[in-house]
């Protein structure tokens, strides 16, 4: 016996239950589904990232913004963005060049939506320490990092430069030197364990940022960072805050002490902002951007590979061509022509002590 009746109409036998009769959940995110096309925001303009502070991105757009359709005219302002959601994986950091959209008036409480970020010509990085292969992104595009050490109060720490100028090499960036305080001690011991990479160094003293004149520190400091973006770099206490301060007037950035117990700084900068340096008499293409960090104790290299910090020891290298080939240039590496320089003069006790650091760098 059959569960069909007989008497259902042929053309629906199922009644209710027929297919045409079942009613489709509508689409709970939207009526139709998402599409994979993106616009392509050809009315963008591009401005520089000068500050971020939890999830907002503070941009300059320049007088003569850069957009998609060619260079467009407009006032200079300062903009407030947040991240489109398809970057939400994408760091974006101190020097990034972005595509902006939405309102990019620079009105207050106007907000604009960061949509692309522009191709980077360097990346300083860092990570927690030596053993974390995860890269912290610092800073993008600079093109010199100024190393700011004190001959004293606290302790210049050789290794700590040596492994910021590894990261400088690493990241295509041009390192330079600030040696304060040189009143309180003398600097050249510790500048000759970097003689042979010829970085430009700067001396100060006490009342050296107060001299304006053109043959001061603090008017070569200014030439050399005309037209140019320089990152500061250095350990809490020696004194970057006070020369960003001389060289930007209205940055009014805090500035610290030194323990006298420990004698270690106390962190005054405490997120990484760019600030605009302009040298007096100089052509407004000649403006430079100062970039200045928090104050660091330490400075991983987890993500630097050996040629990475080779590439540090620019003095170093012509012994390494005529190393084995694999030698790892540590210490148990055999017949490594690092060692037989030392031991034949080539390299005096400053250019062994350049070994030591690298070796311990490379561990």
């Amino acid at each position: 016996m059959s569960w069909f009746n007989v008497d259902d109409d042929d053309d629906a036998p199922y009644g209710e239950y027929a297919d045409h009769e079942v009613r489709a959940r509508p689409n709970p995110k939207a009526n139709r589904p998402r599409t994979k096309r993106r616009p392509e925001h050809s009315d963008a303009v591009v401005g520089m990232v000068t500050a971020v502070d939890r999830g907002r991105y503070t941009a300059l757009v320049p007088a003569v913004a850069k957009v998609k359709g060619g260079p467009k005219a407009q006032p200079e302002r300062v903009v407030v963005a947040a991240r489109a959601r398809e970057l939400r994986k994408t760091p974006i950091v101190i020097g990034d060049r972005v595509q902006l959209v939405g309102d990019v008036s620079g009105d207050e409480g106007s907000l604009s939506r960061i949509v692309g970020v522009e191709e980077r010509t360097t990346l300083l990085r860092r990570s927690a320490d030596d053993s974390d292969r995860v890269e912290r992104i610092m800073v993008a595009n600079a093109e010199q990092m100024l190393i700011v050490v004190a001959a004293a109060n606290p302790e210049p720490r050789v290794r700590l430069v040596d492994r910021y100028l590894v990261a400088a090499y690493d990241a295509g960036i041009q390192p330079l030197i600030c040696l304060t305080k040189i009143d309180l001690a003398d600097p050249e011991p510790f500048l000759e364990n970097f003689s042979a990479l010829e970085v430009p160094v700067f001396r100060s003293a006490p009342g050296a940022w107060e001299d304006d004149s053109p043959e001061g520190v603090l008017s070569q400091i200014r030439e050399t960072l005309a037209g140019k973006t320089t990152v500061f770099v250095g350990h809490s206490g020696v004194g970057k805050s006070t020369l960003i301060n001389a060289l930007v007037p209205e940055a009014d950035r805090a500035t610290g002490h030194v323990n006298e117990v420990t004698g270690r700084g106390r962190h005054t900068s405490s997120s990484s902002v760019a600030l605009r340096a302009r040298t007096p008499g100089a052509a407004a293409g000649e403006t430079g951007w100062v970039i200045d960090t928090p104050g660091v104790r330490s400075f991983g290299l987890g993500h630097v590979t050996a040629d990475g910090i080779l590439r540090g020891f620019t003095d170093l290298v012509p012994l390494l061509d005529s190393c084995p080939r694999g030698c790892s240039h540590t210490e148990d590496a055999p017949d490594c022509e690092l060692d037989l320089a030392i031991a034949d003069g080539r390299l005096d006790a400053s250019g062994a002590r350049r070994v030591e650091s690298l070796r311990r760098l490379m561990k």
